[in-house]
């Protein structure tokens, strides 16, 4: 029998078979991806996705701060986009900043810092890659991608290159209807020019400094696990990590994974944790935040892949 991966063609970047996944992850748990695609540039990534048949799926794989790989790994192709020609960033002189989709978070923010660009310093505080980030209309400290993003490039699962602008993107609050057939390869992203370096960095610094201060950010983690119930504004708005707290799950454990006793809406890989116990977990404390006050939390974690190994 003819196995798809044989007629795949050659690329500039690299396809690897049966990569295992972990490594790239921030849990650092998961099986393996049956091919992992790093594209070299839009073309290459183009090329592929042209000669993969409809049946193969595709999934990309950022930063892997905000997914738990599942221990079964994932069908198909992964294609990753990170590194080198993907993580360039661009900054105009209008203050227009061109990220593409492997930029972390924190560069983007640094780089308009640097050219004294406001309005974007806000990123530092979000961890991961920006093409995940305008997935989940990502934000922090009361601003959001949306509030910022004037277009998104992308490649469709034809292989064709697409443009979508601000007003073709409903954004609502850790949400958007951006197509999932379309990888995000570049964000066209909206700043001030003319403020001063020296202040947008000192204002970075604070913002990492309160994440190192509240978040469990040398653990293996992922970020925040659920959405909070109410979007910011709300008048008396509940937060995820308080309702979880209330529950009585803080430091909660099931296997290797564990509630984070510094703040309880991340779950840590404790150094023996599989993916399922890391899921199970999160299940774990929706069910007792739900028996406890009735709020159903929306995981906010990307759970991908097969539930257990074949």
């Amino acid at each position: 029998m003819t196995d798809w991966r044989d007629t795949l063609p050659e690329v500039r970047g690299k396809l690897l078979r049966d990569a295992p996944l972990a490594p790239y992850t921030w849990f650092r748990v998961g099986g393996a991806a049956d091919a992992l695609f790093l594209p070299a540039d839009e073309d290459d990534l183009a090329d592929l996705l042209k000669a993969l048949p409809d049946d193969v799926p595709a999934t990309v794989l950022g930063v892997g701060s905000n997914t738990i790989v599942r221990d079964g790994g994932i069908e198909g192709v992964v294609i990753r986009l990170m590194g080198g020609y993907w993580g360039q960033i661009e900054v105009q002189d209008d203050g227009e900043v061109l990220a593409r989709s492997g930029a972390l978070d924190l560069s983007v923010a640094r780089a308009a810092a640097k050219a004294g660009v406001s309005g974007l310093s806000f990123l530092s505080g979000i961890p991961g890659s920006m093409g995940g980030a305008i997935r989940t209309n990502a934000g922090c400290y009361g601003r959001e991608l949306s509030d910022v993003v004037s277009a998104v490039e992308g490649v469709n699962r034809r292989g064709e290159k697409v443009v979508r602008l601000r007003n073709q993107i409903h954004f609502n609050y850790r949400h958007t209807d951006f197509p999932d057939e379309i990888i995000v390869t570049r964000l066209h992203l909206i700043g001030q020019p003319g403020g001063d370096p020296d202040a947008l960095a000192q204002e970075i610094a604070e913002h990492q400094a309160k994440r190192a201060d509240t978040q469990p950010i040398k653990d293996k983690t992922g970020g925040s696990t659920f959405a909070n119930p109410d979007p910011p504004g709300t008048p008396n708005q509940r937060s995820s990590w308080k309702l979880i707290d209330a529950a009585g799950c803080r430091g909660l454990r099931v296997g290797g994974a564990q509630v984070s006793e510094k703040h309880c809406n991340f779950l840590i890989n404790t150094g023996e944790a599989t993916a399922a116990d890391i899921e199970a977990l999160g299940e774990l404390v929706r069910a007792r935040v739900l028996a406890h006050s009735g709020v159903d939390l929306r995981w906010e974690i990307r759970r991908i892949g097969r539930l257990q190994a074949q």
